[in-house]
């Protein structure tokens, strides 16, 4: 999954270079603020593949002193940053280029540039965007979508997926106010389309931020895995009680156990031990993202006590 998430990446990382290249252009042509709205919004979106790049390398480094549990969550880190600078520049710099235009309307000159330009960048957009989507899509299984990005816990599936819907949207609106500017005579058209695009930009940021804030945090596991977890230790015969499991993802798979069991009195403290191995296994076996299983003794009785 690691290398499909690169290679969604990298397409968007060329596929946005050459849109900006060619949206700046047309926009210095034509005079067109949407077109210009739109080139900032592909030149932010091609800083962003680097980001996460980076992102998905340092989290890559191995555990050390000062970071025992290793460097997993720099990737919700850097997807943080990443819907800050969509909502900062890309939406900041579009509304503003709009507003502007909007109290100073200015015609947009060889408008066939700006549609051709347009059509392209659909091309090139429509490209990126389907290879990550596919690659959504192997992870979404038979949830929905809403359900599926909740779930993630690899914010490059969803942050691609949603800056490629977005850049969509947004050459859509451009097309619109180009196309009403030209046949109404009403240049203002365009800056609303810069600020329509900026607004996209926006409610993508807030919603990536709100969703990748959640995992910097961190969150759990999958329930399906915390279940398993639970059965796989009710089958070991040592085990009388389960007083709580703990899971936490340090990186999209890499995910920390901690599960408090309540053994047989009468066994010895050899069998505690072969009992944790055994289950310990078990799990990493099913698991392979769990990373790190600490397994410790607790009387149940004593843990119901502590939570009341």
């Amino acid at each position: 999954m690691a290398h499909g998430t690169k290679v969604v990446i990298y397409a968007a990382l060329i596929g946005n270079g050459l849109i900006a290249v060619t949206k700046f252009v047309a926009a210095g042509i034509t005079g067109s603020a949407a077109m210009m709205s739109e080139g900032i919004h592909s030149v932010v979106d091609t800083g962003n593949q680097f980001l996460l790049l980076h992102g998905l390398k340092r989290a890559k480094l191995p555990a050390d002193d000062q970071h025992p549990l290793g460097h997993g969550k720099e990737i919700y880190f850097w997807s943080f940053v990443v819907a800050i600078l969509i909502f900062a520049l890309g939406s900041g710099i579009s509304i503003y280029e709009g507003v502007h235009r909007v109290m100073h309307p200015s015609a947009v000159t060889r408008p066939v540039i700006n549609y051709v330009v347009l059509g392209a960048a659909m091309i090139f957009e429509g490209v990126a965007w389907w290879l990550a989507y596919r690659a959504f899509r192997q992870m979404q299984g038979n949830r929905s979508l809403t359900a599926a990005v909740a779930a993630s816990k690899d914010p490059t599936t969803f942050v691609v997926l949603f800056e490629d819907s977005a850049a969509m949207l947004g050459l859509i609106v451009a097309a619109i106010g180009l196309t009403l500017s030209q046949v109404l005579d009403q240049p203002v058209f365009d800056g609303i389309a810069s600020i329509g695009i900026g607004l996209i930009l926006a409610g993508t940021a807030v919603w990536m931020s709100l969703r990748t804030k959640s995992l910097l945090i961190g969150e759990g596991a999958d329930p399906a895995i915390v279940e398993d977890v639970r059965a796989k230790a009710a089958a070991v015969p040592a085990i009388i009680a389960i007083n709580e499991i703990i899971t936490l993802h340090m990186g999209p798979h890499d995910i920390l156990l901690n599960l408090s069991v309540d053994f047989e009195d009468s066994i010895s403290a050899g069998d505690v031990e072969a009992a944790i191995e055994e289950l310990t296994h078990r799990i990493l076996s099913a698991h392979p993202d769990v990373k790190r299983v600490f397994i410790e003794a607790e009387d149940s009785n004593t843990k119901s006590r502590n939570r009341s």
